[in-house]
Parts: structure tokens; C-alpha cells; sequence
């Protein structure tokens, strides 16, 4: 096990070109770019590697899906997902160097997709080839399924996996990554929150009026900021009739592992420029809201004039993008059907409602096996007690893994907290890609010989 360590050390600098070679795909999904050349680079790269790679379509309009798989010397299966496309990098002039042209600065290396989740996915490949070049094969068969759609809410996945479930089978899969704490131990995250994302838009005029008209004509900006309003109470509770029905009470080994968490209150502030969170919340109250609590948000609003100087206008059209995070056990289609009746209800009726992407919440135990094994890998690598996180903050296709493969998931990766995912200036440490590295490379030995 040393010497695929060391080897991991000693071949950082060429994984790291691998990296930017990777990321100068500018593979945004939400744009429709370099889709194709990204899933033929990294079916390229698994075959070098010695994987049978091929490239399945999704129905519909889904990007295909960089399937591979290589035999190991045990009987078990390691399933990695992940996924190649990338957020859009706006807004660009925050940007300190090109987005799509990484660079190593001061420990870090920068660039869309370093860590959300190109770099993820090198830093497995890393692993895999220290197996091969030091003991001439890999100790348990090893799969990857890596699609192009993540990043726009992973539209067919869950047929996708239905239908290909032969080319999925496996033991354990895990995820597409996480990262290390502020105080760097490190994270084991085990299940995701659900997703609902919709636009509502209204229209009250055939075309935009001066403003004047304000005293007679109604207004598509006030329209919509009044049936928004009535989606949420400032106290952050959701006033949708029946959205809290199905959450699931966590367990008590849920409960002790968001208590143990480490805190980070401080440091999260201080990253997002922000004095107090949301109701003055403080200690473990803030990671059992994070983690356990669904959310309405508001994504993006468009109405009448923006732009500089005045422009008295009175607007005929308005729109506003939503996400709702969700947990177990709420069902997406559910809250959809929800929010339609409670606007209507209002007297909403004018306001449309488009559902853009939807997908289900899912958990691992925490005490399932797999579970046991990863987390001692990690206090391995790290020398750390690993950070238990039930369930991330943010959403995957997690659930037809979990339920319709009846896999065990567990998440562990290369990030930090300040990597930006997202965000312009996307980072992750050299370091914390090197011990992400060491750790998949443990966890297939583990496994091999589990």
C-alpha cells in the first residue's frame, strides 16, 4: 500500500496536467458547450488506463454517459459517479485569470471545474493508475459512470440508471465528492437533498406602459412579488400547505452526527461577507437547519428596466427562477402540485408555473457497512475523525443509486470550503487534492480485500 502512496506523491505534477487539460474543456452544460469532446477525452483517458469506456446516450435530450469498467484482482465492485459538465462562469470579470486555462497559485490550483467536479475525477484517476504501475492491476473491479448533465439538474438520470442497471451493478458506489473542513478534517457526506426548480412568470399587459398608467393598470413586477410573497413567512417557514407533511425525522445517530460536526460558524461568515445567520442561529443549530431543513429560494428575478439611469416604465411581463432543496422523504411532484394549488388558492391564477428540473432526496445509513469502512480510511489518510454529514446541503442523482440499485453511497472528495464551487475563482488545495488521491487509493485496497 506504501509504495502506491508514494506513487500517488511522486506523480502529482502529471496528474495535475491531466487536470488542466480536463478543464480546458469548456464543458457548460446550462450552454450546450463542448459536450461531445469532453465524453471522447474521457473515454480516451479510462481506455489508456486500461477500462472497457464507452459513451451511452441519455433519452430525450440528456448528454450521454461516460460508462467504463476494469476487472480487479477481488470479486467486489467500486462504482464512482461523477460528472464532467461545469457551471457557467459568470459573472467573467471576477475572474483573476481565465476560468478555462488552469493555473497553480500560492498552493492552489485554479480554474472552472478544479473542484465541482473535473478534479474529482482526476484525482480518482490518479489512484487507479498507482494500482496499476505499482502492483499490475487494481485489487476490486472498479466502474465509472460520469454524465453531462449534473450541473442542469441531471434531466433522465433516473431512466438512465433504470435502464442500464446490468451496466451499474457493483457493491458500493461512491459519490462524486466532497472535501475537508475549515480546521481540515475531513467530510464523509452520505445522502443529498432533493430538488424542485421552477420559473413563475405573469404577464398583465400586452406590452410594457409608462409609469404614469400605475394608478390603472396593473403591474406584472407587483403581481409577482406578492404571489412570491405568499410562498415564504420572514421567519424562513414555508407557507406552502402540506411541504412539511413527509420530512422525515432524523434519527438519533443523525442527530449525534450533525451534533459532533465541527464549528464553523465564524469562518462561514467571514467567507460570505455576512454578520449572523438566518434567526440569529448559532453552534450545531445552523449544520441541523443546513442539513436537515428543506428551503425555498429565490434564484433570479427579471421585470422591467435595469438598466442605468431612470427609465419610468410600467412592466407588462415579469419572472422569477425558484429552487426548493428537499429532504427525505418529500417528493418533488408533490410539493409542484402543492405550490400550483396554493397559488391558485391566493388568487395566483395568472401566474404560470414551469417545472425545469426535479429530483428525488436520498440517505445512506450511517450505519451501514460501507459507511464503517470509508470512515476508517479517512482517520487513516487524515488522521482525523472524520466530519459525518447525513445528508449534503445541495442535490445530486443520489436517489436512483440508493433506491433503485440499493447501493450504499458514501461521499468524499477533494474540496475545502472555500473552493468556490460555482462561484468565480473555483480553487481546491494542492494538498487536499493529493490526500483525496491517497484516499481513493486506500478505499479500493480496503475493498479488495473486504
Amino acid at each position: 500500500m506504501e509504495k502506491v502512496l508514494r506513487f500517488v506523491e511522486e506523480h502529482l505534477d502529471e496528474a495535475l496536467q491531466g487536470l488542466r487539460e480536463l478543464c480546458r474543456f469548456p464543458t457548460v452544460s446550462a450552454e450546450g458547450r463542448a459536450i461531445e469532446e469532453t465524453a471522447q477525452y474521457l473515454a480516451y483517458r479510462l481506455e489508456d488506463l486500461g477500462f472497457q469506456a464507452s459513451i451511452v446516450p441519455k433519452p430525450g435530450e440528456g448528454n450521454p454517459v461516460v460508462w467504463a469498467y476494469q476487472e480487479g484482482s477481488s470479486p467486489r465492485t467500486l462504482l464512482f459517479y461523477n460528472h464532467y459538465d461545469v457551471q457557467p462562469v459568470d459573472p467573467l470579470q471576477e475572474w483573476a485569470t481565465d476560468p478555462f486555462d488552469v493555473v497553480v497559485r500560492a498552493g492552489r490550483i485554479y480554474g472552472r471545474g478544479v473542484s465541482d467536479n473535473k478534479g474529482n475525477i482526476v484525482a480518482r484517476l490518479l489512484a487507479i493508475r498507482a494500482w496499476r504501475e505499482v502492483e499490475g492491476g487494481l485489487p476490486c473491479g472498479v466502474k465509472f459512470c460520469i454524465e453531462g448533465d449534473e450541473e442542469i439538474g441531471s434531466p433522465y438520470m433516473e431512466e438512465w440508471v433504470h435502464s442500464h442497471r446490468d451496466l451499474l451493478e457493483a457493491d458500493a458506489c461512491l459519490w462524486e465528492g466532497g472535501g475537508v473542513s475549515w480546521d481540515g478534517r475531513p467530510y464523509l457526506a452520505l445522502g443529498v437533498k432533493g430538488l424542485l426548480y421552477v420559473e413563475l412568470s405573469v404577464r398583465t399587459l400586452a406590452r410594457d406602459a409608462h409609469s404614469s398608467w400605475g394608478t390603472v393598470l396593473p403591474n406584472a413586477a407587483w403581481r409577482l412579488v406578492w404571489a412570491l410573497a405568499s410562498l415564504k413567512a420572514p421567519d424562513e417557514r414555508v407557507l406552502i400547505p402540506g411541504f412539511y407533511d413527509d420530512v422525515r425525522p432524523p434519527t438519533a445517530e443523525e442527530e449525534a452526527a450533525v451534533a459532533s460536526l465541527p464549528p464553523e460558524e465564524e469562518d462561514t461568515l467571514k467567507a460570505y461577507g455576512c454578520q449572523r445567520f438566518l434567526g440569529d442561529l448559532k453552534g450545531h443549530q445552523v449544520w441541523r437547519r443546513h442539513i436537515f431543513e428543506p428551503t425555498a429560494t429565490i434564484d433570479g428575478l427579471l421585470s422591467g428596466y435595469v438598466g442605468p439611469g431612470p427609465k419610468t416604465v410600467l412592466p407588462a411581463q415579469a419572472l422569477a427562477k425558484m429552487d426548493f432543496r428537499l429532504v427525505p422523504d418529500q417528493d418533488p411532484k408533490d410539493v409542484l402540485e402543492n405550490l400550483k394549488r396554493h397559488l391558485a388558492a391566493q388568487g395566483f391564477t395568472d401566474v404560470e408555473v414551469t417545472a425545469l428540473a426535479q429530483e428525488h432526496p436520498a440517505r445512506t445509513p450511517i450505519d451501514h457497512p460501507f459507511v464503517a469502512l470509508v470512515r476508517q480510511i479517512l482517520r487513516e489518510v487524515y488522521g482525523k475523525e472524520p466530519a459525518m454529514v447525513p445528508s449534503m446541503a445541495g442535490t445530486g442523482p443520489l436517489y436512483p443509486f440508493v433506491k433503485g440499485l440499493a447501493l450504499p453511497v458514501a461521499d468524499i472528495g477533494i474540496g475545502y470550503p472555500d473552493s468556490r464551487i460555482h462561484a468565480p475563482n473555483e480553487n481546491v488545495r494542492i494538498e487536499d487534492f493529493l490526500q483525496g488521491a491517497k484516499a481513493v487509493a486506500r478505499l479500493m485496497g480496503a475493498l479488495g480485500s473486504y
